[in-house]
């Protein structure tokens, strides 16, 4: 859903699909029942927290469903993102976007990534849509983040 505020702000609301984490680099990452994103840090217990404006990867399911368009059995966390997302355009998304999502305030980064060597993520699914499609942000305020919680994204 999209609307406008009175400071012409955008607002967009979408959905938590899936809250994922994994203590390697380059590999899917695991579903988790919740995760805890810290302030400046990312989310605990991930290896890619600590990485500077690439705190937190988000990823859109509605990407992992083109990717089974094309008969490669993928499913959230294969492609090593923290957070499914649902009913936002990611990578539309300009740099400096914030997401509300719970308690936790992300600010978006990043919109894609280059990828410098073929990952355990591209061998098991033959091919990443995070270069393209995926988003990077850094934690504002943290919390803890959960499936069906809504996400509002504000677009100054």
């Amino acid at each position: 859903m999209e609307l406008m505020t009175e400071e012409k702000s955008k607002i967009i609301t979408g959905e938590v699909v899936s809250v994922n984490i994994s203590s390697g680099k380059g590999v899917s990452k695991k579903r988790a029942a919740t995760i805890l994103l810290i302030e400046d840090f990312g989310v605990e217990n991930d290896a890619h927290a600590k990485t500077p404006n690439r705190e937190v990867s988000l990823l859109a399911i509605e990407s992992i469903l083109k990717t089974r368009k094309r008969k490669i059995a993928v499913n959230p966390g294969d492609f090593a993102e923290n957070i499914t997302s649902k009913g936002i355009d990611l990578p539309q998304l300009p740099i400096g976007a914030r997401l509300q999502i719970s308690n936790a305030l992300l600010e978006i980064t990043q919109i894609g990534k280059t990828c410098h060597s073929k990952c355990q993520v591209f061998y098991k699914v033959g091919d990443c849509v995070m270069p393209k499609e995926g988003v990077f942000a850094k934690v504002i305020r943290g919390g803890k983040i959960k499936v069906g919680d809504m996400i509002v994204c504000t677009i100054d």
